[in-house]
């Protein structure tokens, strides 16, 4: 993804989350904090973006977002569940009005015939609505190449939820 592209996705959820005058806010693992990174390097961000948490470790997500252990332990860290209540949890722990969360396997190490290199799964959460989980798997070229596509993705699902 070229930087040309991220930005004018980043600069069109920023623009649609005015238009709806709500905040947004991210919950990322895999991603480490890039796409709240590919937000608030555009100038005048502030107005939107609420907070950005790093949940790399699962103890992170629990105690920050407050997702379940049990939850963690009975279906992995990448998963529907887990990206579900990640993006509810972002809800619950800021003034956002729309979440994005994401949790994957970006390699080189650590896929499995379940979950391999290049999965991610994205949650998405819109104050008064149900929150909704999508599943990629990435092709593995390399782990920048898997966490920007991931990043690309979760702006364009956040401009989805917002049109």
């Amino acid at each position: 993804m070229s930087g040309l592209i991220a930005e004018a996705k980043a600069l069109a959820v920023l623009e649609a989350c005015r238009a709806r005058g709500i905040l947004l806010a991210t919950a990322e693992s895999c991603t480490g904090g890039l796409i709240a990174a590919s937000l608030t390097d555009i100038a005048g961000s502030s107005d939107v973006v609420d907070r950005g948490f790093v949940t790399y470790s699962n103890e992170a997500k629990h105690e920050m977002l407050g997702v379940p252990s049990e939850l963690i332990a009975a279906h992995g860290a990448v998963s529907e569940q887990v990206a579900l209540a990640m993006a509810t949890g972002v809800l619950n722990h800021s003034r956002a009005g729309i979440a994005v969360s994401v949790t994957g396997v970006a390699g080189p190490g650590g896929g499995s015939k379940e979950k391999p290199v290049g999965l991610v799964w994205f949650g998405v959460a819109l104050k008064g609505q149900a929150p909704v989980a999508v599943r990629h798997v990435f092709a593995d070229n390399g782990r920048a190449g898997i966490r920007h596509a991931a990043v690309n993705t979760a702006l364009d699902l956040v401009l989805k939820a917002l049109v």
